[in-house]
């Protein structure tokens, strides 16, 4: 079929996530046909330099025969079996024993789901059963963070802080928000460091507000992902790491989107040397080639859920699929063969040499990186952060430039935010650099 047709049946028959359907069918949605390496083709013959890892998950890009083998090797083998009734298979044990052998030594297992938002959505279940283990079972307030971003499940949006999903349906109770660690987005005069401890210290202060004996949990992001990439102050995540071991209240880090190599470790509590009682991954586990997520628990949370001796009522028919666990195998193995240095060492610096310097633009309010993720800031004067209005109408018109200059980049408002794949080199982020800048250019002329 040409890419009409195909616009007329997708109009016809398939409903978009987090997509305004009116208008999309309006403009023709995007027909992606093929992909190779980090690049996209559309319909058009379009070649586009994926800044984004499709949905922050190819972090190995689009070409990978290990994978593609994996899976058609497992499909003659065990297409599917389920992990319920007492039962495994081969593949779902050992991605088990793979994964927690990169994690965090004092977390030893886990529990598999289809996506990042199921694995939020059991999270909150397992918050439940390991409090009901240790005989405090009023311990049900779970505390998250204004933006950030934890799934669409009704679950996973519940905990998210994103207040335009909050007003399509009514959030689970038992959910509360602090304020987001953002400090370009804060009308503040205190240092970074300064305004990490006071964004760190409104969990304390949320804790008191309820009541230390009711508060089961703390959830975030390392690094807010669709929330803008924000990048915490440095001082933010040991003072995190302080208040919740001194109330006895369980930590997850939810790092679907920083988990598996971006931030130059396998996770990222790694790099910010946080001890998690949980952490939630999906996305590049399999390099997206397959859906898979999963929760994985720290040694006192497993204890406690063994303590209780009785069925955990929760899980998916596909909880451990094996195909998509024969998949997160392969890309483990290629992860191991380099790329999480490369991220740590030559992507790290490319990005500091390269990607910073579009602060210098100006449109550019701050540009800012960590391991190989990155975002700018869009404003209309630079001194003041003013912005152009606040409908994120700057940003909107940049995703499009960005795309007339070869490049995938998303926006969120007006923030620009780029999580490219691992197999590029320096010289491609030169260029992915480049391409921003040529980007900026159409957009502060259309803004003119």
């Amino acid at each position: 079929m040409d890419q009409q047709a195909l616009q007329q049946l997708d109009a016809k028959h398939h409903l978009h996530p987090f997509s305004n359907q009116t208008e999309l069918n309006q403009t023709g949605t995007r027909v992606i046909t093929h992909a190779e390496g980090a690049y996209i083709y559309d319909a058009n013959g379009n070649e586009l330099l994926d800044g984004m890892s499709g949905l922050w998950c190819c972090n190995l890009g689009y070409s990978q025969p290990k994978i593609n083998q994996a899976i058609a090797q497992q499909l003659q083998e065990l297409p599917y079996y389920n992990t319920f009734f007492q039962c495994t298979h081969p593949r779902a044990t050992e991605l088990a024993a793979a994964i927690t052998s990169r994690a965090p030594a004092h977390m030893n297992q886990v529990f598999f789901t289809n996506s990042g938002s199921e694995a939020n959505d059991s999270v909150i279940r397992i918050i439940h059963r390991y409090w009901d283990a240790k005989g405090q079972p009023k311990r049900k307030q779970i505390i998250a963070r204004t933006n950030g971003y934890h799934g669409s499940s009704i679950g996973g949006a519940s905990l998210g802080g994103m207040k335009f999903m909050h007003e399509q349906f009514a959030p689970l109770g038992g959910i509360h928000h602090i304020a987001q660690p953002y400090w370009f987005g804060a009308d503040t005069q205190l240092s970074q460091d300064e305004f990490g401890l006071v964004a760190a210290r409104e969990l304390e202060q949320k804790i008191l507000e309820l009541g230390p004996d009711n508060v089961a949990a703390f959830i975030a992001e390392p690094i807010q992902g669709a929330g803008g990439v924000i990048i915490p102050p440095a001082s933010y995540w040991p003072e995190i790491q302080r208040i919740c071991k001194a109330y006895g209240i369980l930590l997850i880090v939810d790092e679907v989107i920083f988990g598996f190599g971006r931030t130059g470790k396998w996770f990222a509590s790694q790099f910010y040397n946080v001890e998690p009682d949980m952490i939630v991954f999906a996305k590049a586990v399999t390099n997206g080639f397959q859906p898979l997520g999963g929760v994985i628990l720290s040694d006192r949370v497993s204890a406690a859920l063994y303590q209780l001796n009785d069925d955990f009522a929760h899980g998916y028919t596909y909880s451990g699929h094996p195909v998509a666990c024969a998949a997160a195998l392969a890309t483990l193995d290629i992860l191991d063969d380099g790329y999480i240095n490369k991220v740590e060492t030559e992507l790290s610096q490319a990005m500091q040499d390269f990607w910073l310097e579009l602060g210098e633009h100006p449109l550019v309010g701050e540009a800012r990186c960590l391991g190989f993720v990155g975002a700018l800031e869009l404003v209309k004067d630079k001194q003041s952060r003013q912005r152009f209005d606040s409908k994120g109408s700057a940003g909107t018109i940049c995703r499009d430039a960005s795309l007339q200059s070869g490049l995938v980049m998303r926006a969120t408002g007006d923030t620009m935010i780029i999580a490219p794949p691992f197999i590029l080199n320096r010289e491609d982020v030169k260029t992915l650099t480049q391409k921003a800048w040529q980007a900026l250019d159409l957009t502060l002329s259309q803004l003119k």
